[in-house]
């Protein structure tokens, strides 16, 4: 059962629109087909009611209402009638699974409150719901109220209800204690179904996990990306394939749509996924070292049983300063591109260079690598910034002072606008107005860093012109304005390229030989 709309949806700061709501409900239940989703808590808002019945009007069309859970209160009969108006047939239905919340939290006595969840499930059932149970604080109560939460469970499974839900509310458990307990609970009552709902506070949510499934869970609760509150919930994607590598139980969960369904949930819940989590996480497969590439060409050594196929996705290898000629050769061959072995030893030393300044070198750089190793028509050979000073000053305006390098030639600049890059161009316009030479129209300026990075880290800088033609560049730097400078640079060299009359400056660089070229 999946909870990513409800549980998942107490992430600090996450809160689904109603129709992000019937979309991941529509992916759960269709694409990576979930046995159930649980979508939400009754009386909650406006909203969730909207959301809720959004969802169950589609699931009623497909057949699967049975299968959307709605997490209900002992408050006869207000949770059942919230479910009714939301179109909703199945309630989980949340009591008190240790006596510190029984005693601080509700103030009743175990009789109490025995008595108000017989009348909740008896009002669920006259108004045909049907009733999972979810012990909250479980763990808890088996670890300091035995006997308090064992009479639960005693006088529930005497009850007509469908699941006995075991949450490890706080995320407090360790393997040996969910082994212990769920094998002590599930020989008592081998007859009840017990689903296990793990938190990750440890980080043993999927340990503990793969321990609940092995003595005696039955129904195991996830969410997408391990969403929830606090350090999140066991993760859809890591406890399938726990289940599918460690155990002989097979499960409908379609493991190759894993990966699709993980970035939607990631763009509406704006929770960014860490890189290194795994299955979904950026970077799981892609290999840095280059003596993993080295073994992966030889015999696939470095390759486990988590398959990026498994889950939609590709194997990649890192281009940086551990790669290595044989991540280059891999990535040479996503282009189709062959070099010889004094090259390659070439460019596998300039990106050994870029990765010791950390910049993330991809596929994409490679062709523009290979052109400035191999001296031929680089586009950063002709046209090169030698030098700058810039200023930056409150109460006065930036300032560059801009020295070029064209076709062997120095040009010197200095000039004022309104920004740092601005002062740049306005530099750049004069040098280029002196050569009587246009520049293209900039038309777009993006700047990103890596998720999560410091005030330290690289910042992109892509920059869209329009020369005639609309063409891209970018620049990678630790400095926002160098970064926007250097992919102008790339412009520059670019441009050049479009022109099939040299100037008499190119001309005298190139001699005849440039005239041939250029025809």
């Amino acid at each position: 059962m999946d909870t990513t709309l409800r549980d998942g949806e107490q992430t600090s700061g996450v809160s689904f629109l109603p129709s992000e709501k019937l979309q991941i409900a529509k992916l759960l239940l269709e694409e990576l087909r979930v046995d159930r989703i649980e979508v939400a808590s009754a009386r909650v808002s406006d909203g969730e009611l909207e959301g809720v019945q959004k969802i169950t009007h589609w699931a009623a069309e497909k057949g699967y209402l049975d299968r959307v859970e709605v997490l209900g209160f002992v408050d006869t009969p207000s949770s059942v009638n919230w479910l009714l108006k939301a179109g909703a047939k199945v309630m989980n239905l949340l009591t008190k699974g240790s006596l510190n919340h029984l005693t601080h939290q509700l103030r009743k006595t175990k009789e109490e409150h025995f008595s108000d969840i017989a009348k909740s499930i008896a009002h669920a059932q006259e108004n045909g719901i049907d009733v999972n149970i979810y012990l909250e604080d479980w763990s808890n109560g088996m670890r300091n109220s035995p006997e308090y939460t064992m009479d639960l469970i005693q006088f529930l499974s005497e009850k007509p209800i469908k699941r006995i839900m075991l949450p490890d509310t706080l995320g407090l458990l360790s393997p040996e204690e969910t082994k212990a307990f769920l094998l002590d609970i599930s020989e008592k009552y081998p007859s009840v179904h017990f689903d296990f709902h793990a938190h990750n506070d440890y980080d043993l949510s999927v340990a503990n996990v793969m321990e609940a499934i092995l003595n005696g869970a039955s129904g195991i609760h996830t969410t997408i990306n391990g969403l929830g509150e606090r350090a999140g919930n066991a993760p859809l994607e890591s406890v399938i394939a726990v289940i599918k590598d460690f155990t002989k139980f097979e499960i409908n969960v379609q493991e190759q749509k894993i990966y699709r369904v993980s970035k939607l949930v990631e763009q509406f819940s704006g929770q960014h996924i860490p890189a290194n989590k795994p299955v979904v996480g950026e970077n799981v497969f892609t290999q840095t070292a280059g003596i993993h590439a080295d073994g992966d060409n030889k015999k696939n050594l470095y390759f486990n049983d988590l398959l990026p196929e498994r889950f939609g996705r590709e194997r990649k290898y890192a281009l940086g300063k551990t790669s290595g000629k044989a991540n280059i050769v891999k990535n040479l061959e996503e282009l189709g591109i062959s070099l010889e072995k004094d090259e390659l030893t070439k460019v596998t030393q300039r990106i050994i260079e870029l990765g010791d300044k950390k910049e993330r070198v991809t596929t994409e750089d490679l062709p523009y690598i290979i052109s400035d190793v191999l001296q031929n028509n680089s586009i950063s050979k002709n046209i090169q910034i030698e030098g700058y000073h810039m200023t930056h000053s409150k109460g006065l305006k930036p300032t560059v002072q801009l020295k070029m390098n064209i076709y062997g030639k120095m040009y010197d600049a200095i000039a004022t606008g309104d920004g740092q890059y601005d002062s740049f161009m306005r530099a750049l316009r004069k040098i280029y107005k002196s050569q009587k030479k246009e520049l293209p129209k900039l038309i777009d300026y993006h700047v990103s860093i890596p998720p999560g990075g410091k005030t330290d880290a690289f910042v992109e800088t892509v920059i869209t012109w329009d020369f005639g033609k609309i063409f891209k560049t970018k620049g990678l730097d630790a400095d926002q304005t160098v970064a926007a400078m250097m992919a102008t640079e790339k412009m520059l060299n670019i441009v050049e390229s479009f022109n099939q009359i040299p100037t008499q400056e190119e001309s005298k660089f190139y001699g005849n030989e440039y005239r041939a070229v250029a025809g």
